[in-house]
């Protein structure tokens, strides 16, 4: 079992729902929404020095058919294991400060039925295998959080709190969908924010506006400005975006990340970093206005599909240091991208660093890393100081 080097989840909701709708005053010059000045709940006492973190964040979590049968045949026939084939992430998940992932899909009822795509309702048990492996937060707006109604939307939401996962991007009241999944590391308050562009076509319940977060970057900025004003030292927004199958951010990727990281507060940053899912093939890390954007990590784990970088992805990790000075912000010192893909019969992640180093000539392997690592430094982002982790 791998120690927890990580401080656990501590939730200041409260002092969130009590500045989420406070006034401002003056306006940004950028993108002339009024700005906000933390308020005094926020100003508490830290209850631990202040120190460098890491976050880590990984990719779509997309349960086919043929990876709920792994799950199946891996609890011996008796409901569903996820652990063993997600266990290749456990090294970089839990010796991280900070663990975020992606729930691409909702979950059926107890016992089933449980299917794959198109519609997508997974066995609830990955709730307990994303907590085991040493997940914090999960974000669960994606293109299926509709999938299967709102009684989707609230079993996993159910099961991942059950499971001890906070969660954001879907909601079961108004009031949650305001409510950010606020973890603490190394002192400093962390905020995720979560939003898709879309969800299939399947129409937005009539009364329940609230159920899903779709994409909209004023939205966005205000949200971001609400958790800054509750607390939060870093706000980190996790968009589901982008065209399926291409490792080129999109135009709604490059404009949406250009608006979201040009936005300021008093001259402070309102958003830290973006992290993307959705296009199922990995794409590139960049710096956009001094703000790391990750457009896409590609898939954590899934089934065989007709293009096989459906099974490759990336691990975002990145390093936080606290501020030089009262008021500063949290800045990124260590950008790092970790290669994985899955193999299959059994399906498994596996982190590619790590493989190589035990198989040094697997071909299949080397052109995994090889074609993660083009997608990833397609931008640039070499030049900025990202390196690759293991």
């Amino acid at each position: 079992m791998f120690q927890h080097r990580r401080h656990r989840t501590a939730i200041f909701v409260a002092a969130l729902l009590a500045t989420a709708t406070a006034c401002g005053s003056g306006g940004d010059p950028v993108t002339g929404h009024a700005e906000q000045k933390p308020s005094e709940t926020a100003r508490v006492a830290r209850a631990e020095p202040q120190k460098k973190f890491t976050l880590v964040a990984t990719g779509d979590l997309l349960a086919h058919a043929s990876v709920i049968r792994q799950a199946r045949a891996d609890s011996g026939g008796e409901g569903y294991d996820f652990h063993r084939m997600l266990i290749g992430a456990a090294p970089v998940v839990a010796q991280a400060d900070l663990a975020i992932c992606h729930m691409e899909t909702v979950y059926g009822a107890n016992g089933g039925p449980f299917t794959g795509y198109p519609t997508f309702k997974t066995p609830p048990q990955i709730a307990g295998a994303i907590k085991k492996l040493g997940y914090d937060s999960c974000s669960t707006a994606s293109n299926h959080t509709l999938d299967a109604g709102t009684e989707g939307v609230s079993r996993t939401l159910d099961a991942l709190d059950k499971a001890g996962v906070r969660h954001t991007g879907s909601a079961r009241t108004a009031r949650e969908s305001t409510t950010p999944a606020v973890m603490e590391a190394g002192g400093a308050k962390v905020a995720q924010l979560a939003y898709a562009y879309g969800t299939n076509g399947i129409p937005v319940p009539e009364g329940k506006p609230w159920i899903v977060n779709l994409i909209d970057a004023d939205r966005i900025i205000e949200d971001a400005r609400a958790a800054r004003r509750a607390g939060a030292d870093v706000v980190v927004v996790s968009t589901h975006w982008g065209t399926e199958w291409q490792e080129a951010p999109d135009k709604l990727q490059l404009s949406l990340a250009k608006k979201l990281t040009a936005s300021r507060s008093h001259g402070r940053r309102d958003i830290d970093l973006i992290i993307g899912t959705h296009a199922h093939v990995p794409q590139a890390y960049e710096k956009v206005n001094g703000t790391w954007v990750v457009y896409g990590m590609g898939d954590q784990v899934a089934g065989v599909m007709p293009d096989e970088r459906g099974q490759m992805g990336s691990a975002a990790r990145f390093t936080f240091t606290p501020p030089t000075a009262q008021g500063r912000p949290w800045q990124v010192a260590k950008a790092e991208f970790i290669p994985h893909a899955v193999d299959n019969d059994p399906i498994s992640v596996v982190n590619l660093p790590r493989a190589l180093e035990k198989s040094p000539g697997d071909s299949h392997y080397t052109h995994a890393l090889s074609t993660i690592r083009e997608a990833v430094l397609s931008r640039g982002a070499q030049k900025d100081g990202l390196t690759m982790g293991r």
